[in-house]
């Protein structure tokens, strides 16, 4: 299937031959469906915090804080263009939309509306407007990154989603005056962020009495799918070569594999309020924090315990009834009849894993994932983020199971990637391959198709122990759309 110039190219990039085979077997066998069981609801596998619960994990947070490795990490790469898919129809090819009247209409009320005057010289009139908006020569939105456009507008300026992270970690990312902020970025963008950053970094430093330590990481080229023809044959690009696509967000878990951190907050880019709306963010962010923390302790508790030469049978009913009953991880059907040893085996395994808190909202119909118990490799149960390209609606109990859930998956997850002898994990270790994505897109006029690795907190995580944890939804008001930036939630007071 590779000529020799293929493996040349292959090798070059850094990826793996075996694992690029494995990727083309997945094209012609195509991705398992997951097999849901039920959607986890309040009581049933997701955890509503009464408000006494949520102080008082809040007040534990606090108090571990600063004993604590701390690390925001902010998936901020890939370029802003979809957010203006409509503007750019309007601007290329004359396509108005209602959207896009809105947009001109409401001008003034955009962060950016000051900026964008000074490169139109202060013409209003609609191509004028697009244009400076979106080309080159004029902000050149429509090819930066979310995290470099102006969001909010304040007495004092205007802030870019990277400044409100900023101000977001000084709250809960804070260890005695250290604030640590990770952003995943494409490498055209790197300079970008940096020059903003050294801009603005003094200021809020001297606003919040922080030091702000920042790092960025690009996705790994190793990481990229081979993309194939509706054939399942590797796809060439006009020169001959074979055509490697970006992954997805799945590839970035070798970038979350890299931090050094005890507590790590995730969160997207563009999931940022202004500061009248952030109180109950940075609420629930320490309250998910402390929650981890809490049940960190007792995982460590119980991998000590398993860890010893002789291990009682207490002990490790006590770890099989903790996993079942606290983590919502049930053993296969007849585990019953496994002996000790295997019993014991499979408790070490489950509760020797990573852990992440997933914030869900209720479902108000965005697209995403939600939460359900899943049924994984080994056959036994436990709580999954699933997205709907991974249930087979042909079936209708599962079909049903997936139309049931309640919750969806913002992206707000806290995670501790360490065990209880505080060595990292190699989180590679606990992804589940068979849940990757394959999905059709063109090159050229052509048709080809492209994979995705297994999503970021879908397939990537599917080992880890997980808890689901009902937030209110203000903590999340992502900008999909330019107009979304109009939504009373990015609006100020």
């Amino acid at each position: 299937m590779f000529s020799e110039k293929d493996l040349s190219q292959i090798a070059k990039r850094g990826s793996d031959l075996k694992i690029v085979e494995e990727q083309i077997e997945n094209f012609k066998n195509g991705f398992p469906f997951l097999k849901v069981k039920k959607a986890a609801t309040i009581g049933d596998g997701l955890i509503k915090l009464e408000d006494a619960e949520v102080n008082e994990m809040v007040d534990f947070f606090d108090q571990q804080a600063s004993k604590k490795k701390l690390l925001k990490f902010v998936p901020a790469s890939g370029a802003a263009s979809r957010m203006f898919k409509a503007l750019f129809a309007a601007k290329d090819e004359g396509k108005t939309t209602e959207a896009v009247d809105t947009f001109v209409n409401e001008i003034n009320r955009f962060a950016f509306a000051e900026s964008l005057k000074k490169v139109t010289g202060g013409k209003t009139d609609a191509q004028s407007l697009l244009e400076g908006l979106l080309n080159p020569e004029g902000l050149d939105y429509g090819s930066l990154p979310k995290g470099l456009l102006e969001f909010h507008e304040y007495p004092d300026g205007t802030r870019t989603a990277v400044e409100e992270h900023m101000v977001e970690g000084a709250s809960y990312a804070n260890r005695n005056g250290r604030v640590r902020l990770h952003f995943t970025v494409s490498p055209e963008h790197k300079t970008r962020f940096k020059a903003l950053i050294a801009d603005v970094k003094k200021a809020y430093e001297e606003k919040f009495g922080v030091q702000f330590l920042f790092s960025f990481s690009v996705q790994k080229k190793s990481t990229d799918t081979i993309a194939v023809n509706m054939d399942n044959t590797p796809f060439r690009k006009e020169d001959g070569s074979v055509l490697f696509r970006p992954a997805g967000h799945g590839a970035l878990l070798e970038n979350l594999n890299e931090q050094d951190a005890d507590v790590i907050f995730i969160k997207n880019i563009d999931n940022v309020v202004p500061d009248h709306l952030k109180e109950e963010t940075i609420k629930y962010k320490k309250a998910l924090a402390g929650l981890l923390l809490s049940y960190q302790k007792k995982l460590f508790n119980f991998a000590k315990r398993l860890d010893k030469d002789e291990v009682s049978d207490y002990t490790r009913q006590k770890a099989l009834s903790f996993l079942k009953n606290e983590l919502s991880v049930v053993p296969p059907k007849g585990f019953r009849n496994w002996s000790n040893e295997d019993k014991l085996a499979y408790a070490k395994e489950k509760v020797n894993r990573p852990i992440r808190v997933c914030g869900m909202v209720k479902n108000v119909g965005e697209p995403g994932g939600g939460p359900f118990w899943a049924q994984n490799a080994d056959e036994s149960v436990s709580l999954q983020v699933v997205e709907s390209a991974q249930i087979n609606f042909n079936s209708k109990s599962q079909s049903e199971i997936f139309q049931n859930a309640t919750h969806f998956n913002p992206v707000d997850l806290i995670v501790s990637t360490k065990d209880f002898k505080k060595e990292k994990f190699d989180l590679l270790t606990f992804r589940d391959s068979k849940t990757g994505f394959i999905t059709e897109k063109s090159l050229t006029g052509k048709t080809l198709k492209a994979q995705e690795l297994p999503g970021l907190w879908n397939g990537a995580m599917a080992n880890w122990n997980t808890l689901f944890v009902e937030v209110p939804l203000i903590t999340f008001n992502p900008v999909k759309t330019v107009n979304d930036l109009l939504r009373k939630e990015h609006q100020p007071k």
